[in-house]
């Protein structure tokens, strides 16, 4: 004979009855509320976010040029440290590219049998095209990785946070010098490396093709205009804008510490050479329909 099973007393009046709890396996995971606030972001509109950082920040650094106070000290040593890292290698990889543009050139004129046109035809490349290109690089390579470099140490050690704190803008402190140096660096360079080009083709054309100097010379003048000139020195300085801008956007966004910073340079790096070819691509087309060419 078995006993009989206890009973359990109803539950008083007025108390609530008691709830299981759920244990984490039992629980019904929040990601799967569909509410849009705890919805991930798409990684589809990640460069779009990111792209539209960048105009933000050029836009921010465009209004903080007039603004005072203008960190002038800061300014002339930002200026400094990219030309010091830019004059010298600006120079000898110039000399090159103004040799085989002028050398190829060369080559095309002699079987086309239009050897008066040499010297034209090399220059014009080396001050529309060359110049502008070598100075974008160099910029980008040497004096945009720095500045990448040294706003991302800052910002991992909560430096620019501190500035924030204090009432100092980062953007107006520390960015819009260093865009402004990027900027007139890249326009002085660019008449260099117009000027040495320019006699690293005339030396190679008229030595080892053996050309004529008064052809070289006839040809420039009778196919360069100023116009050509004002465009390269456009380009040049768009460019040091641009290698400025994305090498502070990147720097003052890091991810993931001092291997971030590392990361961060070699983005901007790549990116700002994506950028300056096509705005070059985009310049040398509107300046091809605006300004006719000379004699035509």
């Amino acid at each position: 004979m078995t006993a009989p099973l206890p009973v359990r007393p109803p539950d008083p009046p007025g108390e609530p009855a008691p709830t299981l709890s759920r244990t984490p396996a039992e629980a019904v995971p929040e990601a799967h509320s569909g509410t849009p606030a705890q919805r991930r972001p798409s990684r589809l509109l990640a460069p779009l976010r990111e792209t539209g950082k960048l105009f933000a920040l050029g836009l921010a650094v465009a209004r903080a040029i007039f603004r005072r106070p203008f960190q002038l000290r800061e300014f002339i040593e930002q200026f400094w440290f990219v030309a010091s890292v830019t004059i010298l290698p600006a120079a000898l990889v110039s000399i090159p590219f103004g040799a085989v543009i002028a050398l190829q050139v060369g080559s095309l004129t002699q079987q086309l049998g239009a050897q008066s046109f040499t010297g034209g035809a090399s220059v014009l490349a080396v001050i529309q095209q060359a110049s502008p290109i070598i100075v974008a690089l160099l910029i980008s390579g040497a004096a945009g990785s720095a500045i990448c470099a040294d706003l991302g140490s800052r910002k991992i050690r909560e430096e620019l946070d501190a500035m924030e704190v204090m009432g100092v803008s980062p953007i107006q402190r520390l960015v819009v010098p260093r865009v402004l140096a990027t900027m007139l660096v890249a326009v002085l360079l660019n008449g260099l490396i117009s000027v040495v080009g320019t006699l690293g083709g005339y030396f190679f054309n008229v030595i080892m093709q053996n050309g004529t100097p008064g052809a070289y010379l006839a040809s420039f003048s009778a196919l360069a205009q100023l116009p050509d000139l004002y465009v390269s020195e456009l380009k040049a300085l768009i460019f040091g804008f641009i290698a400025g801008i994305v090498a502070a956007h990147r720097g003052l966004n890091p991810r993931g510490g001092p291997k971030g910073v590392g990361d961060a340079v070699n983005q901007s790096v790549v990116i700002t050479f994506m950028l300056l070819f096509f705005v070059n691509m985009v310049l040398t087309a509107i300046y091809l329909q605006i300004v006719p060419a000379k004699g035509g």
